[in-house]
C-alpha cells in the first residue's frame, strides 16, 4: 500500500538512541497537556474523545503514534529499543496514550497490515486521523470458548447477511468500524467455519448498547446485529479463515502493547512507594516498615521480570521466529501481577482508598487511585481469553500436559 494517503508527519525522528530519547523527551515536555490527568476523568464523553482525537493527530504529527508500525504504512518502523524508549519517555512526562484508540491501533490495524487487501489498508488513513474500531468477537454464548460463537454470516450475492449479538465489545459504543467474527460455515470444524469482516458500525441493523461497569465508566457494550448487510469486499483474508487470521493478530500485538502495560506498573510502584512516606503507620511512615517495603521490592522485582520476558519474545519476533505460547505466559503474568499490586496498593493506602473519586471515565488502568485501578485489573482476567484458558495454553502447547477432556 502506497502511505500517500495518510496523514503528513511533520518531523523525522533521530536513529540514534539516546538522541531519540532527548528528542521523544524535549517534544513530551513542550506537548503534553497540562492537567490533562485530572480533567479528563470527570469531562463529559463528548470531550474526553475529541481529547484523544486531537491528541492521536499531534502525536502523529511528531511521528510518535504509530512509531511500532511498518515504514511502508506510514508508521516509524521503531525498534524495540525505541518503542522501550518512547513509553519510558511518556511515563516519565506522564503522557496521555491514546487509549480509546488501542483497537484501532493495535489489532484492527495489524490485522489490516497483514490481511488486508490494499483497498482494505486504506481505512489506516482514518486511524491515524484518531477514528475508533472495536471488536466484534465475544457472545453470551461464546467467550471463553470464543470458537463457540454463532452469529451468522449467509452469502447473498455481493453481500453478507449478518445476525447475531457480541458482548464485551471494548469502545463498541464510540468505534467507527468494527473487526467482526461470523460463523460462514455452519458444518464446518468449529475453528474453521468462521470468518472475520470490516464492519461499518453505522449500518442499518447494529444497534449498541452500553454495558455500565462497577467503576461507572462505559467502556463495553453489546452489539445487536439483525440483517446487517456488508460487502463482500469487506471480508478480511479468505473465507473460513477468520479464526487463524484473528488469533495471529491478536498475539503480535500483544507483545508491542505490553511494553506500554510494563511501563504503567513501574509508575504504579513508585507511585507507592512516593506515597508511603506519607502513610501513617503506627506513629512512623509506612515507608519505614520492612514487611512493607520488601512487599513492594518483590514487585517492582516482577515488573522488571515482565519486561525481560517481553523482550525476548519481541527479539524472537524480530528473527523471524514463533513465540508460540509466550503470549499466553505474558497475558497471564501481567493480569496476576496488576491484579496483586493494585490489591497490595489498597492495602497499603488504607481508608483513602476507598474514597469514590466520581470519575466518569477511565482514562488508565494504572492511575494511581488504587481502589478502581483494582477494581478495573479483573477486566484482564477475563478479556482476550481468560487466565483459566491462558493455563491450559501454556500446560498443553508450552509444557506439553494432556489436553483438556472435551
Amino acid at each position: 500500500m502506497s502511505n500517500a494517503g495518510l496523514l503528513e508527519v511533520k518531523s523525522e525522528p533521530p536513529r540514534d538512541l539516546d538522541e531519540y530519547r532527548m528528542w521523544v523527551r524535549a517534544w513530551l515536555a513542550e506537548n503534553t497537556p497540562q492537567g490533562w490527568d485530572e480533567i479528563l476523568p470527570f469531562a463529559a464523553e463528548s470531550d474526553v474523545l475529541q481529547f484523544f482525537e486531537d491528541w492521536a493527530r499531534k502525536l502523529h504529527g511528531a511521528g510518535l503514534l504509530v512509531a511500532h508500525w511498518p515504514t511502508k504504512f506510514g508508521g516509524g518502523g521503531a525498534s524495540v529499543a525505541q518503542q522501550l524508549v518512547l513509553q519510558e519517555e511518556m511515563t516519565f512526562a506522564n503522557s496521555p496514550r491514546p487509549r480509546y484508540l488501542a483497537i484501532s491501533l493495535g489489532h484492527a490495524a495489524a490485522t489490516l497490515m497483514e490481511h488486508g487487501t490494499p483497498a482494505q489498508q486504506q481505512l489506516l488513513d482514518g486511524i491515524v486521523a484518531g477514528e475508533i474500531w472495536c471488536q466484534g468477537f465475544s457472545e453470551p454464548g461464546a467467550g471463553s470458548d470464543l470458537a463457540s460463537l454463532r452469529t451468522r454470516a449467509r452469502r447473498e450475492g455481493d453481500e453478507y447477511v449478518i445476525n447475531g449479538q457480541k458482548i464485551w465489545s471494548s469502545m463498541g459504543l464510540y468505534a467507527k468500524w468494527g473487526l467482526l467474527l461470523a460463523r460462514t460455515d455452519p458444518d464446518a470444524p468449529k475453528h474453521r467455519g468462521i470468518s472475520i469482516f470490516i464492519l461499518d458500525m453505522q449500518s442499518p441493523g447494529v444497534e449498541v448498547r452500553p454495558i455500565r461497569q462497577a467503576t461507572g465508566a462505559q467502556e463495553f457494550a453489546e452489539v445487536f446485529l439483525t440483517d446487517v448487510r456488508i460487502p463482500a469486499d469487506r471480508l478480511i483474508g479468505d473465507e473460513n479463515n477468520g479464526w487463524k487470521i484473528a488469533q495471529t493478530t491478536l498475539s503480535t500485538e500483544r507483545y508491542s502493547q505490553m511494553i506500554e502495560l510494563q511501563e504503567g506498573l513501574r509508575s504504579l510502584v513508585s507511585k507507592l512507594a512516593e506515597e508511603s512516606a506519607s502513610i501513617d503507620d503506627g506513629g512512623r511512615p509506612l515507608s519505614t516498615n520492612d514487611a512493607f517495603r520488601k512487599e513492594l521490592a518483590r514487585f517492582a522485582g516482577e515488573v522488571e521480570v515482565l519486561g525481560l520476558m517481553n523482550d525476548r519474545v519481541l527479539s524472537e519476533l524480530a528473527a523471524g521466529n514463533d513465540p508460540g505460547a509466550a503470549g499466553s505466559v505474558l497475558k497471564l503474568f501481567f493480569s496476576q501481577l496488576l491484579q496483586e499490586l493494585t490489591a497490595f496498593g489498597v492495602r497499603s493506602t488504607g481508608l483513602a482508598a476507598h474514597i469514590d473519586p466520581q470519575r466518569k471515565n477511565d482514562i488508565s488502568y494504572t492511575s494511581g487511585d488504587w481502589m478502581l485501578d483494582h477494581i478495573r485489573s479483573w477486566t484482564w482476567t477475563i478479556a482476550g481469553g481468560t487466565s483459566e484458558i491462558q493455563r491450559n495454553i501454556i500446560g498443553e502447547r508450552l509444557l506439553g500436559l494432556p489436553r483438556e477432556p472435551k
